[in-house]
C-alpha cells in the first residue's frame, strides 16, 4: 500500500515589505564566442598533482583539496549544528517504473579527470547541472559538460568547462601552467527565448601560476540559437564585490570576496543568478547576493546589458539571505504580477544551533519588465513562511559494503606506498557518505505555484539517523501551502532532490538513494499539489559503493563528499533528471590492472561517481 508522510502547515499571513537601501547597478561585459567541441580523452593514470592546490585555501565544501597530501582549510558550509529528528521514513518503495520512459548514463569522473587530454584536476563531487528543450538535453558537471539528443546519443563531449569558456586548460601538464579555476556549472533552458543559458563561478590565478588572484567572476554562455551544439556568446559578471572592476565594496576579510555556489533561474525579462558570498581568503559569510539581468539584452547579443544586485547581507533585509535561489520557468510560464515577477525561496535551520527551523523565506523581485530602461525600479521583497519543522541532517550515512579498490589500496600493505606514495591506513568498511546539508535546493515556477525541497533529518527504522526530503507546493501570491511534507524511507537516505514541474502541474523530485542496503542509486518520486510525494522509484541501482578521494586521509582529508545539488528540468510533458549515482564497480586486482586505476575506462584513481540521466513522464 502507498504511504507518505505528508503534512499541510498553514503559512503566516503573506505581507511584503519592501528595504530602503536602492539595489545596485552594474554592467554586465560581454566577452568572445565559443562553439562546445568534444576535448579528447587522455594522459596519465596518476600524477603528483591530481588536485588543485590554489583550493586548499578556499574549497573544502566543493572537495577540491590540493597535491597529494594537502587538506582544505577553509569550509564554506555555516550549518551549526545537526538536529535529531522524530520524523520517521514511512514512504514505500515502488515495485515498478510505469512512468520512467528511459534513461542513459551521464558524465563520470573518468570523462572529467582526463578530458583534454588529461589536462584536468581530480574533482569531487560532480554537482549536476541539468537542462533540456528543443530535442536536447545539456549535462554540466565539475568540471565537463556534454549534449544529447533525446534518444541519449551523445552529439558532443565531454568538453572541459575551461576550454568551452576559452581559457587555457585547468593544468597544462607539459608546461605546469594553470589556468582559471571553474566550478559550480548550472544550466537553463529558456522556452520564452528558445536560448540555452549556462552559468560557472571562475577564480582567476595570478598568471599562470596556482595562486588565486582574488578575482573571481560568473562566466554566462548564451546560445545563439535554439541549438546548443552551435556558437555560444559568453559574458563576464565580476563578483569579487571589493570596489574592484565596477563591483560594489562589500568589505570581505583578505580584501576579496567569493560568489561561491551561483544557481540560475529566471522570469519573462530577466535571467537571475544568486550566489553565497563567502571571504576568499578569510573567514566569514556576507550574505546571499541576487543579481538581474536583461534576458532580451543577453540574446540579443548586446555588449554592456544592464545588472540589478540586491545584497543579502544588507543589515535593513530581515532574512538570513543563505542560498536564495531563483525560480526556473517551467515551459515559457512567468509571474506577470507586478511588472514582472521572480520569485526566489530560502531556508534558515543552518543559522541556529538547535538545528532546526519552521520557517521559509520567500523572495521576489518586482518591475522586472524595466530592466532595460529604468533598472533602478527593480524592487525586492521578502516574508516568512511557517512550513513542517526541518533539520540539517546527520552529515554522515552508511552506504552498503562492496569492492572500493581505493580504499583498499591504503589497507593492502605495500599497495598505497607504491602507488600513492603514502602509508597504509586502517579506513572503515563500508566508507560513510556525506549527504547534504538544510539549504534550499531547485526552485520552480510551474502552474502558478513554486515548487521547491531541501534535505532534512529523519528517523530511520533502525533508530539511526538519515537524510529525507521536505518538499513545498507555494502559493507565491498569498503566501499558503499546496503542499508540504517530509519524503523518506525507513532503510535507506534519500539526498540532494531536485524537484521539476510540468506547465500542468505534475511535479518529479529527483534524488540518490544510498543506505546499508542500496549502493548509490538513482531514484525519483512523483510530485503533485494535491496529494504530495508519491513512492520512491529507482531509475538506476547503484552498481557499487562510492570510492573517492575526499574523506581518505592523505588524498582528499576533511569529510568526504558527495555532492551539493543535482538537477531536474521540464521539457513539454517530459522531465528530464540527472542524479549522481555508482555506475560501476571492480575489484583492487583490476583497479592494479593495465591501463592503471581505469578498471577498463569506467572510473579514475581518485574516484568512481557517475550520473544517471533519465526521462520521466508523470
Amino acid at each position: 500500500m502507498k504511504t507518505r508522510l505528508l503534512m499541510a502547515v498553514a503559512a503566516m499571513a503573506f505581507a511584503t515589505c519592501a528595504f530602503g537601501t536602492p539595489p545596485t547597478t552594474l554592467t554586465l561585459q560581454r566577452g568572445g564566442t565559443t562553439v562546445p567541441v568534444t576535448t579528447p580523452l587522455g594522459g596519465a593514470p596518476l600524477t603528483n598533482l591530481e588536485q588543485d592546490p590554489a583550493m586548499t585555501a578556499g574549497a573544502a565544501d566543493s572537495g577540491k583539496g590540493g597535491s597529494l597530501g594537502a587538506q582544505p582549510v577553509v569550509n564554506r558550509s555555516i550549518a551549526r549544528g545537526h538536529a535529531g529528528s522524530q520524523k520517521m521514513g514511512t514512504s514505500g518503495r515502488a515495485k515498478s517504473n510505469p512512468q520512467l520512459l528511459g534513461g542513459f548514463d551521464g558524465l563520470n569522473f573518468h570523462d572529467q579527470r582526463y578530458a583534454n587530454h588529461g589536462n584536468q584536476f581530480s574533482v569531487e563531487p560532480p554537482d549536476q547541472g541539468l537542462c533540456a528543450g528543443n530535442g536536447f538535453v545539456m549535462e554540466s558537471v565539475n568540471d565537463v559538460l556534454a549534449i544529447y539528443d533525446q534518444a541519449g546519443n551523445k552529439l558532443v563531449g565531454p568538453v572541459d568547462l575551461n576550454t568551452f569558456y576559452g581559457y587555457p586548460a585547468a593544468i597544462d601538464r607539459s608546461t605546469g601552467a594553470y589556468g582559471p579555476s571553474i566550478t559550480d556549472p548550472s544550466c537553463y533552458y529558456d522556452a520564452g527565448t528558445q536560448r540555452w543559458f549556462q552559468v560557472v563561478l571562475t577564480l582567476d590565478r595570478v598568471g599562470s601560476s596556482s595562486s588565486l588572484a582574488g578575482t573571481n567572476h560568473l562566466d554566462i554562455a548564451v546560445s545563439q540559437t535554439a541549438n546548443p551544439t552551435g556558437a555560444w556568446t559568453i559574458y563576464h559578471l565580476p563578483v569579487q564585490n571589493n570596489g574592484t572592476q565596477g563591483t560594489p565594496d562589500h568589505g570581505c576579510t583578505g580584501g576579496y570576496c567569493l560568489g561561491d555556489y551561483p544557481h540560475i533561474g529566471a522570469d519573462a525579462h530577466a535571467i537571475f543568478l544568486t550566489t553565497n558570498e563567502f571571504a576568499l581568503f578569510g573567514p566569514g559569510f556576507y550574505g546571499a547576493q541576487i543579481y538581474a539581468i536583461s534576458k532580451q539584452a543577453l540574446v540579443a547579443g548586446t555588449a554592456s546589458p544592464n545588472v540589478v544586485l540586491f545584497n543579502g547581507g544588507d543589515p535593513s533585509i530581515p532574512a538570513p539571505a543563505f542560498t536564495v535561489w531563483p525560480a526556473i520557468s517551467s515551459g515559457g510560464q512567468y509571474a506577470g504580477a507586478h511588472g514582472g515577477t521572480e520569485y526566489l525561496l530560502s531556508s534558515d535551520a543552518v543559522f541556529y544551533n538547535s538545528g532546526t527551523s519552521n520557517t521559509l523565506w520567500l523572495w521576489a523581485v518586482s518591475n522586472t519588465r524595466d530592466i532595460d530602461s529604468a533598472p533602478q525600479a527593480l524592487t525586492l521583497n521578502v516574508q516568512p513562511l511557517t512550513v513542517q519543522e526541518y533539520a540539517v541532517p546527520s552529515s554522515l550515512v552508511q552506504q552498503k559494503p562492496g569492492n572500493a579498490p581505493l580504499r583498499d589500496c591504503f589497507a593492502v600493505t605495500g599497495c598505497a606506498p607504491t602507488y600513492f606514495g603514502f602509508p597504509n591506513i586502517v579506513y572503515p568498511t563500508p566508507r560513510p557518505m556525506a549527504v547534504n546539508d538544510s539549504r534550499m535546493q531547485q526552485v520552480t515556477y510551474a502552474n502558478g505555484k513554486l515548487w521547491g525541497t531541501l534535505d532534512t533529518d529523519v528517523l530511520l527504522a533502525d533508530g539511526s539517523h538519515g537524510s529525507g526530503i521536505n518538499y513545498f507546493v507555494i502559493n507565491p501570491q498569498s503566501g499558503g501551502l499546496f503542499a508540504n511534507g517530509t519524503l523518506a524511507l525507513p532503510d535507506a537516505n534519500l539526498t540532494y532532490g531536485a524537484a521539476a514541474v510540468t506547465q500542468s502541474g505534475r511535479g518529479v523530485i529527483a534524488f540518490t538513494v544510498v543506505g546499508p542496503n542500496d549502493y548509490p542509486s538513482a531514484g525519483y518520486a512523483g510530485l503533485d499539489a494535491k496529494i504530495g510525494a508519491g513512492d520512491v522509484h529507482i531509475a538506476a541501482a547503484g552498481a557499487g559503493p562510492w570510492d573517492g578521494f575526499t574523506g581518505i586521509p592523505y588524498l582528499g582529508g576533511g569529510r568526504p563528499r558527495w555532492g551539493d545539488y543535482g538537477a531536474a528540468a521540464t521539457d513539454g510533458n517530459t522531465i528530464w533528471t540527472a542524479s549522481e549515482y555508482i555506475a560501476q564497480t571492480c575489484t583492487l586486482t583490476d583497479f592494479l590492472t593495465a591501463p592503471l586505476f581505469q578498471c577498463g575506462g569506467t572510473r579514475g584513481a581518485f574516484s568512481n561517481w557517475a550520473t544517471r540521466i533519465s526521462s520521466i513522464q508523470p
